[in-house]
């Protein structure tokens, strides 16, 4: 008998998702419900797009908290050469997995209702999906056990508040990291949760390679490869490092090696992307295939060098000037050196310019910039 719910589509996918759901922010658990979020469409669009654009002839995957079988079904269906395990601990979450792969007609998904620490203890695959309820640090090192070489993990963070500084304490327990507050918060959390998983990998001496991370909604997500070997577990390690900010004259400066100065951190100091694998990525049939796009753009354009970024408020709220045009401005800076939008906020950049040409920049710009007309 199938649970009752209601049906929706999404992507190429349909999907039987309880009456009562989530369909913005990070939701809620109800007692003896199985939780879906609409919201999360995008997050689940990512994956397939990245799956495809790997170009794999088959692979295994497994989606270990997966609910309603949202994501693993999605996968199955819309991802060729897949073979997917659809696993959640929560008995309710099973009729709902069941009934999705019938839904969509499906002999490629097997259920599973394990503890994921006892699913990835007994099995290992090509690529894991780790999207827990709130933060995933209870689970990342059964995840990379479970994660063959060369696979690829997934991780989302819903624990924004204490990953981005509002709840520095919970931070520091959950991730042994002092994150930033400020227009650096949010880039801060997904470096906070990239080093957590690299030192999580060093346990094993393996390392990782970043394929896509990013800040969206209200939640951070990586994709990350994993290396065999200690070579690679270095050459990661060696990424990891602290960073100090100055509030009152906006200096910021990342370094490898803990001090008094440079306490906030470690924070994961490499790159967010795989600039190859993100242009083989296509929006084509994805469920919110506007706002892929969108991101995609930005993604492929965006600077992956420099921690961290600079915001338009806070240069004006530094220099007492209104902010002038974003897209002139950066025009304006590519002029001396490389700089672009970056996703983690429509009014923020990142550059390899420094502070001091940042500043004389933007006073040109808004000193050119027309006021706006009076009402």
């Amino acid at each position: 008998m199938s649970p009752s719910g209601t049906v929706i589509t999404e992507g190429k996918t349909k999907l039987l998702v309880p009456e009562v759901h989530s369909t913005q922010g990070p939701g809620k658990i109800n007692a003896g419900s199985v939780f879906f979020n609409e919201q999360m469409a995008f997050n689940r669009d990512i994956s397939i797009m990245l799956l495809r654009a790997l170009g794999k002839p088959s692979m295994t995957v497994a989606d270990a908290m997966t609910a309603t079988g949202s994501r693993a079904v999605r996968i199955a269906n819309e991802v060729p050469g897949t073979e997917v395990t659809a696993n959640d601990f929560d008995e309710n979450a099973i009729p709902y997995i069941k009934a999705n792969i019938e839904l969509n007609g499906l002999s490629n998904v097997t259920v599973s209702h394990a503890n994921m620490h006892t699913l990835f203890a007994d099995n290992s695959f090509d690529y894991v999906d780790l999207d827990p309820f709130g933060s995933p640090s209870l689970f990342i090192q059964s995840a990379i056990r479970g994660t063959r070489k060369r696979g690829i993990l997934a991780v989302t963070a819903t624990d924004t508040a204490p990953l981005a500084g509002a709840q520095a304490p919970k931070c520091r327990r959950r991730y042994q990291c002092e994150p930033i507050r400020g227009y650096m918060c949010h880039e801060g959390g997904l470096r906070i949760l990239l080093c957590t998983i690299a030192r999580e990998m060093g346990k094993f001496d393996m390392g990782m390679r970043p394929l896509l991370s990013f800040s969206a909604d209200h939640y951070y997500r990586t994709y990350v490869q994993i290396e065999s070997g200690t070579a690679a577990c270095d050459r990661m390690l060696d990424q990891l490092g602290y960073m100090r900010y100055d509030m009152q004259t906006l200096e910021r400066e990342a370094v490898r090696e803990y001090d008094s100065d440079h306490r906030l951190g470690p924070f994961w100091l490499g790159p967010l992307f795989d600039k190859e694998l993100l242009a083989r990525m296509s929006p084509e049939d994805m469920a919110r295939e506007k706002k892929c796009s969108k991101m995609l753009d930005i993604w492929r354009n965006e600077i992956d060098s420099v921690p961290f970024v600079y915001d338009m408020s806070e240069l004006s709220s530094f220099t007492k000037l209104s902010p002038p045009n974003l897209d002139l401005f950066i025009e304006r800076m590519n002029e001396l050196g490389p700089t672009s939008k970056t996703h983690f906020s429509p009014t923020s950049f990142i550059t390899e310019l420094p502070l001091k040409d940042i500043l004389s920049v933007y006073r040109e710009v808004a000193h050119r910039t027309p006021a706006p007309d009076a009402e």
